[in-house]
């Protein structure tokens, strides 16, 4: 039996590019080059028919590390909490007050590109803490 070697995420979204641009952001990640024989994704979406235009979008990891993100256009928005959400962990290996500066800095950082702040859920007997946000079009994620 042979092991899966890559995982891709998918992500439901009104607006594939821009959600896309967003976590690239978030994530250091990168678009990818375009197919070969196009200048840019631009120029082969135009080669698309039009109900396929703007429709799917992805970014990776520049370091091949992290899983591929592929974002693609459905038509129904979304309606309750994610099923699935992605951790940013930009507090590893920190605790108590030093973790939740480094969290604090990093939502700072994450507002600007769009993200929304839903809560902080605070340290306990089991959990440090972890702050809730939504990207640009409201899909949950943690800042953990």
């Amino acid at each position: 039996m042979t092991s899966v070697r890559q995982v891709q995420v998918t992500f439901d979204c009104a607006e594939p590019e821009r959600v896309a641009r967003f976590w690239c952001e978030v994530l250091g990640y990168v678009v990818p080059q375009p197919p070969e024989g196009f200048a840019s994704w631009d120029d082969f979406d135009r080669t698309l028919p039009a109900e396929h235009q703007g429709s799917a979008f992805a970014c990776v990891d520049p370091s091949g590390v992290g899983p591929r993100l592929f974002f693609q256009r459905v038509p129904e928005g979304k309606v309750v909490k994610n099923r699935l959400h992605l951790d940013v962990r930009a507090g590893t290996g920190l605790v108590g007050a030093e973790r939740l500066a480094a969290l604090e800095s990093e939502c700072t950082r994450l507002l600007t590109l769009g993200a929304v702040r839903v809560r902080l859920l605070p340290a306990d007997d089991h959990n440090e803490s972890c702050i809730v946000m939504q990207d640009v079009e409201g899909n949950e994620f943690c800042l953990d």
